[in-house]
Parts: C-alpha cells; structure tokens; sequence
C-alpha cells in the first residue's frame, strides 16, 4: 500500500497538470479567435526557441577540440535543414539531439 504521503504528492501534481492544461481555456475561451498578441506569440516564439537553443547549445564550444565541436555543428545543420524542409519543431530538434548523441557517443568519443 502506497505511504500517504506519496498519495498527496501524487494529487497535488495531476491537480497543477490539470490547472496549466485548463488554464488557456479559461483565460482566452474556448470559441473566441485569439488576440492579436497572442497570434504574434504563435508566429514568433517557434523560430526564437529554435534560437534560444542553438545558442545554448554552442556557448560553451572549445574549437581547439575537434570532438567538441564538430558534433555539434553536424547536429545543428541537421536541425536548421530538417526545420526549412518540414517545418516541425519537434522533428527538427528530436533528430538533432539524436543525431547529436549518436555522433557524441559512438563517432566523436
């Protein structure tokens, strides 16, 4: 039998989940179109992500290593293509920590 305790925790994590999945709906509505800003958000929060983390990724390059930083510039370039080809975020970065893994792991050890 689970402590009473780890029931609590439990709870109190679905009841936060259930707040923040509720919680556009209940700001914006369900049938209303989005304002304007929350449009510009759409549009442009995608392609500044994508930015954030490149830039996250490359802050700390060591280019007297080859190890270092060929890895990642392989990843990148496979993101930045799959990105203009497909325009899905979640493929773009999911094949390049892939690719970024695989090539860290097995190629560039």
């Amino acid at each position: 039998m689970p402590n009473l305790r780890d029931l609590e925790i439990i709870l109190i994590i679905a009841f936060c989940t259930f707040l923040t999945r509720i919680f556009p709906f209940a700001v914006f509505g369900r049938g209303q179109t989005p304002s304007p800003i929350v449009k510009f958000l759409g549009k442009s929060l995608p392609g500044a992500v994508i930015a954030i983390l490149v830039i996250y990724c490359i802050k700390t390059i060591n280019f007297l290593e080859i190890n270092t930083f060929v890895p990642q510039f392989i990843a990148i370039a496979l993101v930045v293509i799959l990105h203009l080809w497909k325009r899905n975020n979640l493929l773009s970065i999911g094949c390049g920590t892939v690719c970024f893994m695989i090539l860290v792991q097995t190629v560039f050890k």
